[in-house]
């Protein structure tokens, strides 16, 4: 296919060039509505782009087939069969996958270090979730994937599964061994479903992380805007194989979808799948290169140290890791993660990623060059030297790994959706949780609708929001009280 096409931009551009009369949304027509404040802050190209995608972009019928031939050359590009564009993120992408593979009451074998959408698919279609451990590191306390042979035993064990679901890169850069899992899967006649969102640039570099659908996955979602260069929301989702049919991830999908899908983001996603075509390889190189030299910089910092594939891969750890998400561990400062990502912001005007009890997280994309990392550098030599201004961390409980495991003692749904009361943490120990309580980021919850709680998952919640966690999707943040089920029953 011709990749130096670039459907959704040059509909756009011929919209604007034929000066085209909307009389549909949105209300602004074109930016003329808008508040100059508005127009000032935001643009007016932005106004300008954002049409609708049908009786706009496209015409009534959708005759042109703009939006179907842009994902189409996406599929091209990466090697799947079928794309699909999705302006809501891939929270939307994950559940349209879930649910083509799984309905109500079946199982999904699920990697229990999922992030929030994915308890929100369960929740929405009342599968019944079968939790794959991950590999816990109980010295830098920190999961990573569940191992093949996890899989292997859960499906020994619930021969029944629809299939499975992993996480990978987690947001901690680390990979699974998806080849393994796949053909596991594979053994079975299910499919496996692969949370990839950390992943959009895999495919664009032999140096990364094979990507999902070189690995034998049959759906893969991945976020272009969390690693590629596409705008906020703008997420994909991949099929090959003939396990799950493309009319019914298209139907799922619809079901979740909005039906005012946002030019922009689409025309964002059109746009990187041409850059990566045409220039990926070269940039990406270009970034791996940067991504060492900061490496090597950061860990020549005194107190600094940058977990690489020494600490994170290896037996009973990670299958592979993506270098361009950098974590510093803080261990030998006497600071957390969530004191010094405050200081940084609030000093250098620098935000990072994700922090936890004992690290820090710079991402790098092609997008960085010799002039941010250097600020980033200037930044966390800044943030050692005044290392004496920094609160000391505060004791956070953190479960031993047996610990962090809860029964699930109901379905997410049943659990989430039936009575509930709110109740002082100290007394919500043996409870059923009827919430979501999830540290955020990484956005992987520590507790889950359904969950039956114990002693040393609310002690870590509480010492982790009064050390400067954030667990926003919880009723209380502070999490001094919880919520939990009124009825208290076991699963069947």
């Amino acid at each position: 296919m011709d990749h130096s096409e670039a459907p959704v931009l040059d509909a756009l551009t011929a919209y604007q060039a034929e000066e085209q009369l909307p009389f549909t949304p949105p209300g602004h027509k074109q930016g003329r509505g808008a508040d100059p404040r508005v127009r000032a802050a935001l643009g007016d190209a932005v106004f300008g782009a954002d049409v609708l995608a049908v009786s706009g972009l496209d015409d009534r019928t959708t005759s042109q087939g703009i939006l179907k031939h842009a994902q189409e050359l996406m599929a091209d590009a990466v090697g799947a069969e079928h794309t699909f564009f999705s302006t809501c993120g891939s929270s939307l992408s994950v559940k349209a996958a879930m649910l083509s593979v799984a309905g109500p009451h079946e199982k999904l074998l699920i990697g229990r270090d999922v992030h929030k959408s994915v308890v929100a698919g369960l929740i929405i279609a009342g599968i019944r979730p079968v939790w794959v451990d991950p590999q816990w590191d109980p010295d830098l306390h920190l999961a990573h994937p569940p191992a093949p042979e996890a899989f292997r035993s859960a499906f020994e064990e619930h021969p029944d599964a629809q299939g499975a679901l992993v996480t990978s890169p987690t947001p901690y850069g680390t990979c699974a061994d998806i080849g393994a899992i796949a053909a596991l899967c594979h053994e079975r006649g299910v499919p496996l479903i692969v949370d990839e969102a950390w992943g959009a640039h895999l495919p664009f570099h032999p140096d990364l992380p094979t990507w999902a659908m070189d690995a034998g996955a049959d759906l893969c979602v991945t976020s272009v805007h969390k690693m590629g260069a596409g705008l906020e929301q703008g997420s994909v989702f991949h099929l090959q194989g003939d396990l799950v049919s493309a009319p019914t991830l298209a139907a799922r999908a619809d079901l979740l979808d909005t039906t005012s899908p946002s030019v922009l983001i689409y025309a964002g996603l059109d746009g990187w799948r041409r850059q990566m075509m045409e220039q990926g390889r070269e940039l990406l190189g270009e970034a791996l290169g940067r991504a060492r030299r900061v490496r090597a910089a950061i860990e020549e910092i005194e107190g600094l140290h940058v977990n690489d594939r020494d600490d994170f891969c290896g037996e009973g750890r990670a299958f592979d890791l993506d270098p361009f998400q950098i974590f510093i561990d803080l261990s030998e400062v006497k600071f957390n993660g969530y004191d010094a990502a405050d200081w940084m912001r609030r000093h250098h005007h620098i935000n990072l990623h994700t922090s936890d009890h004992r690290r820090i997280n710079a991402q790098l994309t092609h997008a960085d060059d010799e002039t941010t990392t250097a600020r980033l550098l200037d930044g966390l030599r800044d943030l050692v030297a005044h290392a004496d201004e920094l609160p000391r961390a505060p004791e956070i409980r953190i479960p031993a790994p047996g610990d962090l495991r809860l029964q699930q003692a109901s379905l997410p749904r049943d659990a989430f959706f039936g009575q509930v009361e709110q109740i002082p943490a100290d007394q919500a120990v043996g409870r059923i949780c009827a919430e979501m309580l999830t540290p955020y980021p990484p956005g992987i919850p520590a507790a889950l609708p359904g969950e039956r709680l114990d002693q040393a998952v609310v002690d870590y919640l509480r010492t982790g929001a009064e050390a400067g966690m954030l667990i926003p999707d919880a009723a209380d943040s502070t999490i001094a009280t919880i919520r939990v089920s009124v009825h208290d029953v076991d699963a069947d």
